[in-house]
């Protein structure tokens, strides 16, 4: 069988997250609707990672196994024609056997955007708004203690199942452009609701209601309850993903 990379980008407004469920719609089950359009397969696709309801993706990495003779650059327009309004396949290539969406990936960036000005009816499905005034300076000096390898249990929600909670955080900043504060990080792995609960103790940071020092307590806690409150899920996208393509270069 052949291995197809895809890289996508979607909105998730209209979907329950990206992993396919039993009764609501995915963005998981809209990529295999398309898939078996077209080849006539039932496909599974290894995606890289458990988006939440409501949460958008720039790019995001998936591959699948497939006996379809499509030449793997014409994926992209066969798909694109037939699949949901709000899913968008942007590149796609033949990969090596044991490339996988999911266990390929060597890091992932994730960026979430708040809406710290007037409520704007356009900007409500990709953002969060926070009216109170945020001081987005204290939020990228707080942001700093995230860096390094630690113990993220204190960011992770209920739910979680994982072996370790032990990640690596490569790069956390904070910025604003406006009316609009973004918080990026890159880590090689994150845990559930994990970017959503920084976002939410680093907005604690920013409206005064935690100190910048807090934040290395709160790794050393691995307590969740010392941590912010869980941001809402319209203002993260998955920005970018690493990975390994078996060829001695990744992009």
């Amino acid at each position: 069988m052949r291995n197809i990379a895809f890289i996508i980008s979607y909105d998730g407004t209209d979907f329950h997250g990206f992993q396919r469920q039993r009764e609501d719609f995915t963005v998981q089950q809209a990529i295999e609707d398309a898939l078996f359009k077209i080849t006539g397969e039932e496909i599974n696709v290894h995606g890289c990672g458990r988006t939440d309801a409501g949460v958008h993706a720039l790019n995001y990495l998936l591959s699948f196994k497939t006996n379809s003779t499509i030449p793997a650059e014409r994926f992209p327009m066969a798909v694109n024609s037939v699949i949901s309004d709000g899913v968008y396949v942007k590149k796609a290539w033949e990969a090596d056997d044991e490339f996988h969406g999911r266990f390929s990936v060597t890091r992932k960036t994730y960026v979430y955007r708040i809406n710290n000005g007037e409520f704007n009816p356009f900007l409500r499905n990709y953002t969060w708004h926070y009216k109170y005034p945020l001081d987005a300076e204290k939020m990228q000096q707080a942001a700093k203690a995230l860096v390094g390898t630690h113990d993220f249990n204190c960011f992770m929600a209920s739910g979680g199942q994982v072996e370790s909670t032990v990640r690596t955080m490569f790069n956390a900043d904070v910025t604003r452009n406006g009316d609009i504060v973004e918080v990026s990080l890159t880590a090689d792995g994150f845990l559930y609701n994990m970017v959503r609960i920084i976002t939410g103790t680093l907005v604690y940071v920013g409206g005064g209601k935690a100190d910048v020092g807090d934040i290395k307590k709160i790794i050393d806690s691995k307590d969740r309850t010392k941590a912010g409150i869980t941001a809402p899920p319209q203002g993260l996208f998955m920005k970018s993903v690493e990975f390994d393509d078996g060829k001695g270069s990744g992009n």
